[in-house]
């Protein structure tokens, strides 16, 4: 039976999981308590209380040494993002007491990358020793870190999320929409298209209950036609650009934003058709009721700002 959450806190000590992480790094409790800097026996104990604090077997003897099991391999994930965290705090409090630098966290979805890397742009001509981490993902799982405080914010959409009201939303944005494929497909040089020929095309598109997927199969809908068949499902730029330019009979629906590189040095066109559709609008997201850092007001300014 595992024990409580109290009984758990109370209990492990930060000595304990680093020798977990060298454990898993070297396999040999002689290596793993010489990279903590405590004797072999001294690691065995303390393996030991590890596993009795948790109630689990966390490491199995092998002829290659020792190896974590799947509880194991579960508790040292956790391990190094306790450790990772720590590094990231003493980095925030080093910018603090120095009155300049920092970290912020901060989560987007694909068609708000480029208002994110321009504001970013502007914020670190300003705090050039900020340290930042981007996440891209779903508004979903955006949401989620944000929820975890795995994010000082998010650029995504809160009508996924089943409590909306437990995020504060700043400036809203429109994102345009344009339709896209390689410059060798059958359609690249026409100058006018209608949805029913784009429908018998082969389709890479975001996956379901998605905003984007949500607004192309409206506009199926709303035409009369039956959603693409056989369609390749993603939520990435990167494997979609790579689909498009792979395959001359792909076309997909991207964010003007994100397809303007790709357009401006030709590996990608635009095809000739305006959707009746409109996205639902990407907003500035924070946790409601959280102080936010100093930091982070400065990025939304700049974002802020990039809207205006």
């Amino acid at each position: 039976m595992l024990p409580s959450l109290t009984n758990m806190a109370s209990r492990l000590r930060l000595k304990q999981l680093r020798l977990l992480i060298a454990l898993d790094e070297f396999g040999s409790l002689h290596k793993a308590a010489e990279v903590v800097n405590i004797t072999q026996p001294g690691a065995t104990k303390a393996l030991h209380e590890i596993e009795s604090t948790l109630g689990a077997v966390l490491f199995e003897r092998t002829n290659k040494g020792l190896e974590p099991n799947d509880l194991g391999r579960c508790v040292i994930r956790y391990a190094r993002l306790i450790h990772t965290d720590l590094a990231h705090l003493r980095e925030e409090m080093i910018g603090i007491m120095q009155g300049h630098g920092g970290r912020l966290s901060v989560g987007v979805i694909m068609g708000a990358v480029p208002a994110l890397v321009e504001s970013l742009s502007r914020l670190r001509a300003k705090q050039p020793e900020l340290s930042v981490e981007i996440v891209e993902d779903t508004s979903a799982r955006l949401l989620n870190l944000l929820d975890q405080g795995r994010l000082d914010l998010a650029i995504c959409r809160t009508s996924v999320s089943q409590r909306p009201a437990a995020y504060d939303c700043r400036s809203q944005e429109q994102e345009p929409l344009l339709l896209v494929a390689n410059p060798e497909h059958p359609f690249a040089e026409r100058s006018d298209l209608t949805l029913s020929e784009l429908s018998k095309c082969r389709w890479v598109v975001f996956p379901v209950n998605m905003p984007m997927r949500l607004t192309l199969e409206r506009e199926f809908r709303e035409a009369g036609l039956s959603f693409p068949a056989y369609s390749i499902e993603t939520s990435s730029t990167f494997t979609t650009m790579s689909l498009l330019q792979q395959d001359n009979n792909l076309v997909a629906l991207m964010p003007v934003d994100v397809a303007q590189s790709a357009l401006r040095h030709g590996m990608l066109v635009g095809l000739p058709l305006e959707l009746n559709s409109r996205n639902e609008p990407y907003e500035i997201v924070t946790r409601r009721g959280i102080e936010l850092t100093v930091l982070t007001e400065l990025l939304i300014e700049e974002l802020t700002h990039s809207a205006g």
